[in-house]
């Protein structure tokens, strides 16, 4: 039975924090349901092309918490992120395994107005304080497509809704989400995450 509370991830001999691989040599398809599959709860849950969880995000009763785990299917925390405060166009921070302290390892930080390209978040990893960021969110419509691509334009993922093999939508509950070959899944959904809260839809 999978454990429904958050667990952190033990350290390593070496204080490295022992991750799965989450990286692949093909092309990688998910189905993302924004919602939780605990019973009152609110977060989502991402399957596999197998039907399988791999990750989840329950906020319980809190619905737009400033502060999300996402854990794999054990409750183990892969990614805690927490929204920034007193920032006025928004910014969140994500940092490996549980806990908020030191420093992040990613940071996203919105654009209110969207700049050329309908870019509505900037990311940069480890902090790193230069203008150019490492990665881009860029919105396709005005629902919950959007793709990200790299700091030199090449797309990584791209989320749409999931649509039937006739061509109907499943709502705009249900997502999916297809990533590029070696880029590790799991932070690129951390970033579903992010844009999940912006949208209010954890």
């Amino acid at each position: 039975m999978a454990k429904i509370h958050p667990e952190t991830l033990k350290h390593s001999s070496s204080n490295s924090f022992s991750f799965p691989c989450y990286v692949t040599s093909t092309r990688e398809t998910f189905t993302i349901l924004m919602k939780s599959l605990v019973y009152h709860g609110n977060g989502c849950t991402v399957f596999n092309s197998k039907g399988e969880i791999i990750f989840r995000v329950d906020n319980y009763q809190e619905r737009n918490s400033n502060e999300v785990f996402l854990m794999d299917l054990c409750g183990q925390v892969l990614f805690s992120i927490k929204k920034e405060k007193l920032r006025l166009l928004g910014r969140w921070s994500g940092y490996l395994s549980g806990g908020f302290k030191g420093k992040p390892w990613f940071q996203v930080r919105r654009n209110w107005k969207f700049s050329r390209g309908n870019v509505i978040c900037n990311v940069n990893l480890g902090c790193e304080k230069s203008f150019e960021s490492c990665y881009k969110i860029q919105q396709i419509d005005k629902k919950s497509a959007f793709r990200v691509s790299n700091n030199v334009g090449q797309l990584v993922a791209e989320v749409k809704q999931k649509q039937s093999s006739r061509g109907f939508g499943y709502g705009d509950d249900v997502l999916t989400l297809e990533v590029e070959p070696q880029v590790d899944y799991s932070f690129i959904v951390a970033l579903v995450t992010i844009c999940g809260l912006i949208k209010r839809k954890l």
